[in-house]
């Protein structure tokens, strides 16, 4: 099978085409990086550019695309002066792609996020959940780039994940071991729940989707159960062997953000294991596995 896939720079891209190379897939990276950022067929691709799009993949010809170019600076993207280029990334850039994929006919997945939610309640979102309320910028971006595939493809898995991390980029535990080495004390919200997503073992799922006919909405995190921030810095830290004092605080006390965050990130993921796609090994053992690889 021949897969492109966007946003090779990034942690879930870099991760991704590691695994289609792993199980002899023919895979084409992409990314606005003048050079790869490691060794596979590589070419330079800005996704706004819907020309430029439109003839890599015509040039390609892949059976599927993988998309996980998107602009991810959550807190950034409620800047005014930032507003447009994220919905021309995230929204018209995924449109440029799904419309190549429909003139090539191949599948497509697109990763999205738990922020297409309102966060409210305790109840697990299920993937054919259709009562969107965005609570910031990022979150609607994401959302329009949703409704830019189901409304382009046939073909499509649209795939939300939460709490993003991996080896080749910035993340939430990368942030916690950095500042737990400077200080005694951190502050961590309490109050926003939900469950970690690793990229190596979500790439795995994703080259399992892909090659299936199994199209359609999907969540996928890490298994273990839901958990807020706060309980993650505490497991990051007492597997990385630091003393550092973790103190729990609302969002409210916390208010440092810019973007309103989901109160609500539970996923229900139960469709994935119903559609016969193995399930995500427990968070914890992703974290332990994790921290090896980065060499903190």
């Amino acid at each position: 099978m021949k897969v492109f896939v966007t946003g090779v720079g990034g942690q879930l891209g870099f991760d991704v085409m590691n695994e289609l190379k792993k199980r002899g897939h023919e895979a084409v990276g992409s990314d606005i990086l003048d050079n790869a950022p490691q060794d596979f067929e590589y070419i330079k691709l800005d996704i706004t550019d819907k020309q430029a799009v439109t003839k890599a993949i015509t040039d390609i010809k892949p059976d599927a695309v993988i998309h996980c170019a998107a602009w991810t600076a959550v807190d950034a993207a409620e800047d005014e002066e930032n507003q447009p280029k994220v919905f021309a990334i995230n929204r018209d850039g995924t449109k440029n792609i799904a419309e190549a994929c429909k003139a090539v006919d191949c599948k497509m997945i697109y990763i999205s996020t738990d922020y297409v939610f309102d966060g409210q309640g305790e109840r697990p979102w299920q993937p054919d959940d259709k009562n969107y309320a965005p609570l910031c910028v990022y979150g609607k971006s994401k959302l329009e780039g949703e409704l830019a595939v189901a409304e382009t493809l046939d073909k499509y898995y649209i795939v939300r994940i939460a709490w993003v991390f991996g080896k080749n980029g910035k993340n939430f535990i990368k942030t916690m071991l950095n500042v737990g080495k400077k200080y005694p004390e951190v502050r961590v919200v309490s109050d926003q729940i939900g469950t970690p997503t690793y990229t190596y073992d979500l790439a795995r799922l994703l080259v399992d989707m892909v090659e299936t006919d199994k199209y359609g909405y999907y969540h996928a995190t890490n298994e273990g159960g839901y958990i807020s921030w706060y309980d993650f810095t505490c497991e990051i830290f007492k597997q990385a062997g630091y003393t550092t004092k973790v103190t729990p605080v609302t969002t409210a006390e916390y208010g440092l953000s810019k973007a309103k965050r989901p109160f609500n990130s539970r996923l229900d993921k139960s469709k994935l294991s119903d559609s016969g796609f193995e399930l995500l090994p427990n968070w914890k053992d992703a974290l332990a596995r994790y921290l090896k690889e980065i060499e903190y």
